[in-house]
């Protein structure tokens, strides 16, 4: 029994290491979910002591319920992470209408580099589906000693079919556009603390996407691409300068609590650009409980992506799900909308489903606006929406497995499901 328990419980920790955009009609690229605090801490173990909610109910995780109904005594795990690297790596199979048939092999490590500092993680994955995708990204977050500096990575390898639809949110879906490319992304960045929940940086940024091809409209009539300008190879080469003021109870699920970032990015031509470009990253969220008292949270976003001056190339543009966690605009394909500038907001109300803690559900709302070109004005307002569930995946983290179906506008639709919460 404690066999099949264990094979279980590696068969669902596959399922998740995939994150599955299962939309409908249009292919969309296997991304794999690192399970991580996107604050910098990710890894918590389970405690032997027991996490009661305020009226006396023990709160329960998938592991727990899978200990119930097999039967299973739970193991005793440590809850610290040391100087001595501690190392997870799952091979996964995965599945979807988009992707067809994926092979996944994703891994992490996690350390500190002193008794007193925050915990570090090293986390890598690679897919390759029978869509021809392939991709190998590596993210790092590494803290100092004395958690005074925080050393931020993010570097991928995709070859990435991808279909384009234009410029602006007022574009067509039936204006698809078939692309190829290969692309490469190192992103650094040091972040020093301030004082309180403010952090400072600089970092060094680079796309380099290369073997761009396409197969035009398939409605035959001329492409935004080729209107924007075709371009086989481009790169974006330059300094960012970062702010960071994180006040959330929980970067993983927050409860409570404020966070706002900024990112200037300036690209120089001296430094290998293809074009000289500048642009701002503002991420505003904040964490409301709603009624006060209760487990339920309001949780509101705004992000605004946008090109300052300059004339990126076409696959450098802001647009839908290109943010950093891949999350913005639930309800469309990746890329669906593209633009020079890009204004999204979204808000979502969560929500306790059972006492345990085991089950919740969540609704959202979402809407972005995006010019076409460098110099045009924002276009129509498209709006996402749709209901989720949220199935507990660790108690201590409050880590969920989020399962969301979304809808757009034109018939788009399809599952969304990640591990933490979107934002």
């Amino acid at each position: 029994m404690k066999l099949f328990f264990k094979f279980s419980l590696l068969i669902i920790g596959s399922l998740f290491t995939l994150s599955v955009f299962a939309q409908e009609n249009t292919p969309v690229p296997l991304k794999t979910i690192p399970v991580k605090n996107k604050k910098g801490d990710s890894v918590v173990y389970k405690r032997d002591s027991i996490i009661s909610n305020r009226k006396g109910v023990r709160q329960l995780d998938l592991t727990d319920a899978l200990e119930v109904l097999f039967g299973v005594l739970p193991e005793k795990k440590p809850d610290t992470v040391t100087t001595k690297p501690s190392i997870t790596i799952i091979p996964a199979l995965g599945y979807t209408l988009v992707t067809r048939l994926a092979f996944v092999l994703s891994g992490n490590m996690a350390f500190r580099t002193g008794p007193q500092s925050r915990i570090s993680t090293i986390i890598a994955s690679s897919a390759i589906t029978e869509n021809k995708q392939f991709t190998f990204p590596v993210q790092t977050n590494i803290w100092s000693k004395n958690n005074t500096y925080h050393f931020v990575g993010d570097y991928r390898y995709y070859k990435y079919p991808q279909s384009t639809y234009g410029l602006g949110s007022s574009s067509n879906i039936q204006d698809e556009d078939p692309m190829d490319y290969s692309y490469f992304q190192f992103y650094q960045t040091v972040m020093r603390h301030i004082t309180g929940d403010i952090y400072l940086g600089l970092g060094y940024i680079l796309d380099n996407h290369w073997d761009v091809s396409d197969k035009g409209d398939r409605d035959g009539t001329v492409s935004d691409y080729s209107t924007y300008g075709k371009t086989s190879h481009s790169i974006a080469s330059g300094f960012t300068f970062n702010f960071l003021m994180d006040g959330r109870d929980n970067a993983i699920n927050p409860s409570k609590g404020d966070y706002v970032s900024m990112q200037y990015r300036d690209n120089y031509s001296f430094m290998g650009s293809t074009t000289a470009w500048r642009s701002l990253i503002l991420d505003a969220r904040t964490y409301i409980n709603l009624p006060k008292g209760s487990d339920n949270t309001l949780a509101l976003w705004s992000y605004d992506w946008l090109i300052l001056n300059g004339r990126p190339a076409y696959l450098d543009l802001p647009a839908t799900q290109w943010d950093t966690f891949s999350v913005t605009g639930r309800g469309y394909i990746q890329g669906r909308f593209r633009g020079a500038q890009m204004v999204y907001a979204e808000a979502e109300y969560r929500y306790k489903i059972s006492d345990n803690g085991l089950l919740g559900g969540v609704v959202f709302l979402n809407g972005q606006s995006l010019s076409a070109a460098p110099g045009t004005k924002l276009q129509a307002i498209q709006p996402g929406y749709g209901p989720g569930i949220r199935i507990k995946l660790n108690t201590i983290s409050k880590t969920n497995i989020a399962i969301d179906y979304g809808f757009g506008r034109q018939g788009s639709r399809g599952l969304f499901i990640d591990v933490g919460e979107i934002f």
